[in-house]
C-alpha cells in the first residue's frame, strides 16, 4: 500500500509540473528546454545536468518535436512509461485545448496582436539566456568543445535549416569520437530506467509497423479518420527539426488536397504562436477545423505517438551506451554542438522576434537579473514579464 501511495505521489508531482510548465512556456523549443532545466533539473533536482544534457543529445537525433520528447523522457525516467504519458499530458494539453478554440472561434477570436505576446517573447529571451549560460558551463568546459559550440553557431546563422542542424550534429558527434573519447567517465552514474529492452524492441517494431500500415489501409479505405491518422503520424515520424519545419510537411499534406484552406491554415499558423507548450499542437487545431473535436483528438493523438514510441525504444539502451568511451566522446561532441544551435536560436528567432528597442532590452535586463540573481522560478518570471511590459509602455 505505501508503495502504491508513493507512486501516486511520484504521478501528481509529475502532472502538477509538467500543468505549470505547459500553462507557461512561451517561446518555441529552445525556450522549453531552458524552463525544463530551471524546473526538473535546478528546482525540483530531478536529474543532474550531465543526465539532462545527455538526454537533450539524444532527442536532438530523433525525430519528432525535441523539447516534448525530452519532457516525456523525464516524465518516464521519474515514474516509468506512465509518468511519461502524463508528462506530455500536462504539458501539451493547455495549448491543444486553447487551440481547439481558437479553431472553433477562428474567424472572430485573435490574440496574435495582443500586447501581452510581445512581452512573453521578451521573457522567452531572458530565460533562454539564463539557461544558456548555465549548459554553456557544463558542455563547453574547454577550449576544444566550445571551439565546436561556436562554429555550429555561425554556421546555423548563416544556414538556417532543419538539415544543417543534422549535419552539424552529425558532425559534431564524429569530432567527438575522434578527440574526446580519453575525456570520458570510467564511472558514469546510471539513470534508474524501469523501461525493459524487450520493451523498447517492441516499440521500434510498433512504430515501423505502423508506418508501413497504415499507408495500406488508408488506400483500401474512405475513412476520413484513418486517412487523417495516416497523415499526421507519418509527418510525426519523419521530420527533423521541431515545430517550424513541420508546418510546411502538414501544408503540403493538407492545403492541396483540399482539406483545410490556406487562409485557414494560416490563421491556425498564427495562433499557434500565441500558446505555450511544443508547436506541434497545432496539429490539434487543424484536426478541429477538418473533423471537429474527434478530428482534433486523432491528429494530436497521431503526430505525438511516435515520439512516445521513439523514446520508449531508446531510454532502455542508453544506461549502456553511456558507459562506453566512444559514445560519451559522442555526446561530449554533440553536447557542445547544441550549446552552439542554442545560440544561434538565441538570436534567430529569440531575439530578433523580441528585442525591437531600447524599453524591450530594458525589461530584459530585468527579468535576467531576477532569474540569476534572486533566483525567482521562471513561471513567476512569466507574470513579472506580462505585468512589466504594460508598465513599461505606460511609462514611455
Amino acid at each position: 500500500m505505501s508503495n502504491q501511495k508513493s507512486r501516486f505521489k511520484i504521478l501528481m508531482e509529475i502532472l502538477l509540473s509538467s500543468t505549470k510548465l505547459g500553462l507557461t512556456s512561451f517561446g518555441g523549443p529552445v525556450a522549453h528546454l531552458a524552463y525544463f532545466k530551471d524546473e526538473y533539473i535546478d528546482r525540483r533536482k530531478w536529474l543532474d545536468d550531465r543526465t539532462y544534457a545527455d538526454i537533450i543529445a539524444v532527442c536532438q537525433f530523433l525525430p519528432g518535436p525535441a523539447s516534448s520528447q525530452v519532457g516525456i523522457s523525464i516524465g518516464m525516467l521519474r515514474g516509468g512509461i506512465l509518468g511519461g504519458v502524463i508528462s506530455w499530458f500536462g504539458f501539451t494539453v493547455p495549448s491543444i485545448m486553447v487551440l481547439i478554440i481558437f479553431a472553433l472561434m477562428y474567424q472572430t477570436f485573435s490574440l496574435e496582436e495582443a500586447g501581452f505576446i510581445h512581452s512573453l517573447k521578451i521573457v522567452a529571451a531572458a530565460v533562454v539566456l539564463h539557461a544558456l549560460i548555465g549548459l554553456g558551463k557544463k558542455l563547453t568546459p574547454d577550449k576544444s568543445r566550445l571551439t565546436i559550440a561556436v562554429v555550429a553557431a555561425v554556421i546555423m546563422l548563416m544556414y538556417p535549416s532543419a538539415w544543417m542542424q543534422i549535419l552539424i550534429i552529425l558532425g559534431a558527434g564524429l569530432l567527438g569520437l575522434s578527440f574526446f573519447k580519453e575525456k570520458a567517465e570510467s564511472n558514469v552514474q546510471p539513470i534508474a530506467i524501469t523501461i525493459p529492452k524487450r520493451i523498447g524492441l517492441t516499440s521500434l517494431a510498433v512504430l515501423i509497423s505502423l508506418l508501413v500500415i497504415l499507408p495500406l489501409l488508408n488506400r483500401l479505405s474512405n475513412n476520413p479518420y484513418l486517412n487523417l491518422f495516416d497523415i499526421f503520424y507519418r509527418v510525426g515520424s519523419l521530420v527533423f527539426g521541431g515545430g517550424h519545419v513541420v508546418l510546411p510537411m502538414i501544408e503540403r499534406e493538407v492545403v492541396p488536397n483540399g482539406l483545410i484552406t490556406a487562409n485557414e491554415f494560416l490563421a491556425g499558423y498564427g495562433m499557434a504562436q500565441a500558446v505555450p507548450g511544443p508547436l506541434f499542437t497545432f496539429a490539434s487545431y487543424l484536426g478541429t477545423m477538418m473533423e471537429g473535436i474527434a478530428g482534433a483528438i486523432i491528429v494530436t493523438i497521431a503526430i505525438f505517438l511516435p515520439s512516445f514510441l521513439l523514446i520508449v525504444a531508446a531510454l532502455p539502451f542508453l544506461n549502456e551506451l553511456r558507459k562506453h568511451a566512444s559514445f560519451q566522446g559522442i555526446l561530449m561532441g554533440v553536447n557542445a554542438s547544441v550549446v552552439g544551435i542554442l545560440l544561434a536560436a538565441f538570436y534567430d528567432p529569440v531575439i530578433s522576434s523580441s528585442i525591437f528597442d531600447t524599453t524591450d532590452f530594458a525589461l530584459g535586463i530585468l527579468l535576467f537579473g531576477l532569474l540569476t540573481i534572486w533566483k525567482i522560478p521562471a513561471w513567476l518570471i512569466v507574470i513579472i514579464g506580462v505585468i512589466g511590459g504594460y508598465v513599461l509602455q505606460l511609462m514611455v
